[in-house]
């Protein structure tokens, strides 16, 4: 039971890390119907931000609001200059031009950074553990999860109570309605690329704090796995990325604990056909979004 309860706090942990970047994934494709790959780079950014800002002798904890303002100053500059030019073009178009931002982005960390892992300097009690209740947690897993709360909270208030985030679920519905209505197209994807590299740095900075590490590579396969939680739970559905990044978390570390020694090298693809199991049932995915509700597969 200690360790079904033990291993349940790490996959928490996870699966909060795959919601927040499903999170920044589902924002942006309600509005534009457009999968960012290029929104691994943004916690690339937010990680080399964390490096340099150590190097330079900033405290960490001055250190994290760096790092998550780089990844959404970086998420603004993305759309203004990448997607903004091709935004009425076709949605092969887009996807394109996000693989492209996401390998140039890769190339120019290799060579104006390292193509190599570099350390990041992180405070030594998030390697420390705690006992809860017989359980050993360790303390950047609770910190996961305490901010994944905060920032889950954050995001219902804002898109339910401010007017930015009212007017992206306005455009989320019907973006055409929406601009008739007086919404500002540009304020709106611009909010919509800002949140996103919001939820990206702090995803960012979780990931980091459990590394000690960042490379040029750090945010793609975080951003895959990101990627299937955004479908298992219902694409451009806010509810469902949380829903499938839990799940997936939930899925990958119980897979991991629990599985035969002699099936480990298949957790992957045993994990992936639970995946398209649960697909079969639910083909919208586990919380649809509106707009696929009357959709039939």
């Amino acid at each position: 039971m200690d360790l079904f309860l033990q291993q349940s706090a790490n996959a928490l942990a996870l699966g909060g890390t795959y919601a927040l970047l499903a999170l920044g994934l589902a924002v942006v494709f309600s509005i534009m119907g457009l999968i960012n790959f290029a929104h691994g780079e943004l916690m690339t950014i937010a990680g080399y931000a964390l490096m340099y800002c150590g190097l330079a002798g900033l405290p960490f904890v001055l250190s994290v609001p760096v790092a998550i303002a780089a990844s959404m100053v970086a998420a603004v500059l993305m759309e203004r200059i990448a997607f903004r030019p091709v935004r009425n073009g076709s949605g092969a178009t887009m996807l394109i031009t996000s693989f492209a931002v996401a390998m140039i982005l890769q190339v120019l960390f290799q060579n104006l950074i390292s193509p190599r892992s570099q350390v990041v300097q992180i405070p030594g009690f998030l390697s420390e553990s705690v006992v809860i209740g017989g359980l050993v947690i360790g303390v950047n897993k609770i910190v996961a999860i305490v901010a994944t709360v905060i920032m889950l909270l954050f995001l219902d208030r804002f898109m339910n109570h401010q007017k930015t985030g009212i007017a992206m679920r306005a455009a989320a519905e019907d973006f055409a309605v929406a601009r008739l209505m007086g919404i500002r197209a540009n304020t709106v994807i611009a909010g919509a690329f800002a949140l996103s590299g919001l939820l990206a740095g702090v995803a960012a900075v979780l990931w980091v704090s459990q590394r000690g590490s960042v490379d040029p590579l750090m945010g793609f396969t975080p951003v895959l796995k990101a990627f299937i939680a955004a479908i298992l739970g219902g694409l451009g559905s806010l509810r469902g990325a949380v829903a499938g990044g839990f799940a997936l978390g939930f899925i990958e570390v119980y897979l991991a604990a629990f599985l035969p020694p002699e099936l480990q090298e298949f957790r992957d693809p045993i994990g992936l056909g639970i995946v398209v199991m649960v697909l079969l049932f639910r083909p919208n995915g586990l919380i649809p979004s509106s707009v696929l509700k009357a959709v039939k597969v």
